[in-house]
């Protein structure tokens, strides 16, 4: 089972998808800020991360730099997501794999993270 991770500070939203992703098979944990979200990872065994760009403490782009920084954590998949439009936030983090906006559709993030999860498992 593929485990993935959300780091949103809206609980609502976090709470949503983890449920829409645990129907879909998945296992969900949930992290409310960048910092939160690194000390989720560094126990390990995280397929994909679903990234808020906006929150307090420390922010998705700030977290995202730690972890493509990171020889553990660098291979693991992003997905960015915000209200804002893609152009603000690659310029603070470009290193993403998929970008959703806010509000996005489900079925289009769930084959985003099919495909995602499936480029992760090619040799």
């Amino acid at each position: 089972m593929k485990t993935i991770l959300i780091v949103d500070d809206e609980l609502a939203i976090a709470e949503v998808l983890s449920l829409i992703l645990q129907d879909e098979g998945y296992a969900v944990c949930c992290a409310a800020n960048g910092r939160k979200g690194l000390e989720r990872l560094a126990e390990g065994n995280i397929d994909l991360v679903i990234l808020d760009y906006m929150m307090p403490i420390m922010g998705g782009a700030a977290m995202g730099l730690a972890l493509r920084s990171n020889p553990d954590t660098r291979s693991i998949p992003i997905i960015f997501n915000s209200s804002l439009d893609e152009a603000v936030v690659s310029e603070q983090f470009p290193d993403y794999d998929a970008y959703l906006r806010k509000p996005y559709n489900v079925d289009r993030a769930l084959e985003i993270i099919r495909v995602l999860l499936a480029r992760r498992e090619r040799p």
